[in-house]
């Protein structure tokens, strides 16, 4: 791929938001600081990926289909909503991870308002044992190959676009779109 190629497909780039997430004022917010456009679609896991135009056209996916992102984040919106999915939503989430995995997709698990620290220590509403949560949460970290970030909640709009562009650029770098150059 030529160097103005893979500008004008950097420059492509749409963040796709996932159809189930709520539209609230937070998420609108979120969605601004993008910075790129961004497209409500189905996603097979994870909350946002990316989509992104090929120099003959095509775009990565049929986002009117239901998309296996390459990159994905999967945003929380504190520790009490990622305890909920680590006890009552575990086998949903463990097969929303799987599935990336599969795909051999990167993820990454964005936590708005937490740390280590209130993890370890408990300081959060569900009543997960915090030992218990810090050891489903590390294995998870080892067996999907999670890339965790803790972070305030109006970064996290920031951290989605910078996740989804670097992948974006690497795997272009990469040569990992050559092959679908042609008609």
């Amino acid at each position: 791929m030529e160097t103005f190629d893979k500008i004008q497909m950097l420059e492509s780039i749409v963040i796709l938001t996932d159809s189930r997430e709520q539209p609230t004022d937070r998420a609108k917010k979120r969605y601004e600081s993008f910075g790129f456009p961004y497209k409500r679609a189905t996603l097979d896991y994870g909350d946002y990926t990316y989509n992104a135009q090929l120099p003959n056209g095509q775009w990565l996916f049929d986002d009117s289909q239901t998309v296996k992102g390459k990159a994905v984040v999967e945003r929380k919106m504190n520790l009490d909503e990622l305890a909920q999915c680590f006890t009552r939503s575990r086998d949903r989430f463990e097969r929303e991870f799987q599935r990336a995995t599969d795909n051999k997709a990167n993820i990454f698990l964005i936590v708005e308002n937490g740390s280590w620290e209130h993890l370890l220590y408990g300081k959060y509403r569900s009543r997960f044992n915090p030992s218990a949560f810090y050891g489903s949460l590390t294995a998870w970290i080892v067996r999907y190959d999670i890339k965790l970030l803790f972070c305030k909640q109006e970064l996290s709009g920031r951290l989605i676009r910078e996740f989804l562009y670097r992948d974006l650029r690497n795997r272009i770098e990469k040569g990992e779109f050559d092959e679908r150059q042609t008609d």
